[in-house]
Order: structure tokens, then C-alpha cells, then sequence
């Protein structure tokens, strides 16, 4: 199997471990095969965008998440490490506002699958990281929402070594409390 899939506190989030093949020459390992993830995961997606950003340590991205047109998004790091977070914000969910934490880095090769109905966003621990992720839907920024990364009510214990590096975007994100979440009736 190319992928060992775990599920985590959170059981739709899973991280995905694949099979790595190397010698003294290298590795080689499938970042992506659709029938793989499938077989693991039972999920049938269709991603229609990758997303590649490069960050310096102590950068700190998210929480991030559409409203409408949400985002199933399969992430991993390919130089560096990452504290990479999902947070459940699905109102009627019994893990609402709960959050899980994993380390993603070049060295370990994991994957994070964060379902669409979650937040998301992740820490640089290492001096860069360089971070691809898969989406399930296109970014419509009318529709891009931020919560707060050090919002009391989640309190997601960030690996941090002094205060984290923001866009203004997240400096002006909202409390959980106060954000447009995920409702029955909406689709998640």
C-alpha cells in the first residue's frame, strides 16, 4: 500500500504516510496517486488546484477557510518543517472548535488530509519550509474567512519561539465566537 493512513483526535483528519523507497543514491516515493488515496482513505476526490508557498521560520499562516466553495486540502512540506493545524469549525459537529496538531516535514514526508469544514493554517519551525498542498475546490477570496490563531476558546498550543510573523490579513482575523461557521445548512 503506498499510503499508511492514520486517522488523528479529530478522526476525518488524517495523516497520510507513504511508502518510501531509497538507497545510498536517494528516494523515491508517490506524493499523489487518486487510486491510492481512495484505497486509504475511502474518500473519492477531485482536486483541481495545487498551491505552493515557501515561508521563513517563525511565519505563521492561518486559520484559514471558505464560507462557500469550502476546501478539502491535502498538505505536505517538501524543505523544512511545519506545525500544521486543522480546526473543526462545523457548528453542529461533536468536535466543534476542537483542533489537532502535526508535525509535517521534508524529512518525515506525512501528509494532512483537512476536510473541507475545517480551518486550517500552520507554523514554520525550521529556518524555511516549502508547503504544497491539494484543494477540492478553487480559492475564491470573497469567500475566505480567518479565525484567530491565538483564540482562547480553541487554544491551540503553537510550538512558538517568540511571537509569530503575520500578514495582515491574520492580524485581522475574527474569534471563533464571532465567525461565520459551518451550519447544517450549509455544505461541508
Amino acid at each position: 500500500m503506498p499510503y499508511q493512513c492514520t486517522p488523528t483526535a479529530i478522526p476525518e483528519v488524517l495523516i497520510l504516510t507513504p511508502t518510501v523507497f531509497g538507497d545510498a543514491r536517494g528516494f523515491f516515493y508517490e506524493s499523489f496517486n487518486d487510486q491510492s488515496f481512495t484505497a486509504a482513505t475511502g474518500l473519492a476526490c477531485q482536486f483541481v488546484q495545487d498551491n505552493h508557498s515557501k515561508s521563513s521560520k517563525g511565519v505563521l499562516r492561518g486559520l484559514h477557510y471558505q464560507i462557500e466553495h469550502p476546501q478539502g486540502k491535502l498538505v505536505r512540506v517538501t524543505a523544512g518543517e511545519v506545525f500544521d493545524v486543522a480546526v473543526d469549525v462545523r457548528r453542529h459537529s461533536a468536535t466543534f472548535g476542537k483542533w489537532v496538531g502535526v508535525l509535517l516535514s521534508a524529512e518525515n514526508k506525512r501528509q494532512l488530509w483537512v476536510p473541507p469544514g475545517f480551518a486550517h493554517g500552520f507554523l514554520v519551525l525550521s529556518d524555511s519550509a516549502e508547503f504544497l498542498y491539494k484543494t477540492t475546490d478553487y480559492w475564491y477570496p470573497e469567500h475566505e474567512r480567518s479565525i484567530r490563531w491565538d483564540d482562547a476558546d480553541i487554544g491551540i498550543d503553537w510550538p512558538l519561539d517568540g511571537a509569530p510573523s503575520l500578514s495582515a490579513k491574520d492580524q485581522a482575523a475574527t474569534a471563533l465566537r464571532d465567525a461565520v461557521v459551518f451550519d447544517a445548512a450549509r455544505r461541508t
